[in-house]
């Protein structure tokens, strides 16, 4: 699929080399705001906020990093990639959870006295279209995954499936995954007026589990109660979000998920994300559904 493909493999080998920046440094000089670390080392308190997707992820990551580090807290919120990223823009969060790249605009603000934010690669995902369990259409292509969320394809029936509407379940527009899959799959077309936006992938995974006629997207950690569909890239060959198709580029809807932080990293936000790319951290990604780092 478009460049994802091509830059997916390619991101993977770099995987290794951004270990080394794997981290952000907050800005300490802007004064310690509500949701900010205060201490480093023993007793330090850090703050996550963030993707919906990576809420429950990142929960686990710091029950167990706070485990393994006594007396360290991490507080986690969601409330979308976008709301992550502002709060970290104006100083209310050590960390900001995202399941999308920065955007430019994003990274100019970021950036202060010439020193950029680190989007570090925490895990990998492939962001998955969910349809109900009795609904028999085993694969769609990337055309006719846009021309359904345009509005363009309105029944099951265009595309080898029962005479039945098409129910549109869609995430926020604050959503990391709504801004990937609004730029990836409808090349930044406008959703249909028709689909119905929902605060959260298990939402939206809840709503496609009663709904015969539904259709949504999300993380591959929601996997359950409901059915993935294969999806076809640009070589027509249907491909199923499997975690050897999402490391490998194959799945046209792999992306990795993202820590950023102001600059590089220091003091307990580098531990922190450290112990996230280590065995253990990596280990939680896959009990949680997600996909592990590639190695190389």
């Amino acid at each position: 699929m478009r460049a994802l493909n091509v830059s997916l493999a390619s991101a993977c080998a770099l995987a290794l080399a951004l270990a080394a920046c794997s981290g952000g440094h907050r800005d300490r000089g802007r004064g310690q705001e509500e949701g900010a670390a205060t201490t480093e080392g023993a007793g330090a308190r850090l703050s996550l906020k963030g993707s919906d997707t990576m809420v429950v992820l990142a929960q686990r990551w710091a029950e167990g990093y706070s485990r393994s580090h006594p007396g360290n807290t991490v507080e986690v919120s969601g409330g979308g990639s976008g709301t992550g990223i502002a709060a970290l823009l104006n100083g209310t969060t050590d960390i900001a959870n995202a399941s999308r790249p920065l955007r430019e605009s994003e990274r100019t603000q970021l950036t202060q006295n010439g020193v950029a934010p680190t989007e570090t690669r925490v895990a990998l995902d492939a962001l998955a279209v969910y349809v109900h369990q009795d609904n028999p259409v085993q694969s769609l292509t990337m055309d006719q995954l846009a021309q359904i969320y345009r509005g363009q394809i309105t029944s099951w029936s265009a595309v080898g499936g029962p005479d039945r509407p098409i129910v549109l379940y869609s995430r926020e527009n604050n959503s990391g995954t709504y801004a990937y899959f609004k730029e990836h799959v409808l090349d930044d077309a406008d959703f249909a007026v028709t689909a119905q936006t929902l605060p959260g992938t298990a939402a939206v995974i809840n709503a496609v589990s009663r709904d015969a006629g539904g259709i949504g997207y999300g993380g591959i950690g929601y996997a359950s109660g409901v059915r993935t569909v294969a999806i076809a890239g640009e070589d027509r060959q249907p491909v199923t979000p499997t975690m050897e198709n999402a490391t490998s580029g194959r799945y046209p809807l792999a992306r990795f998920l993202l820590m950023i932080t102001r600059g590089e990293p220091s003091g307990t936000s580098r531990e922190f994300l450290d112990w996230v790319r280590s065995p253990d951290g990596q280990a939680l990604v896959e009990q949680a559904g997600f996909y592990p780092l590639p190695s190389s």
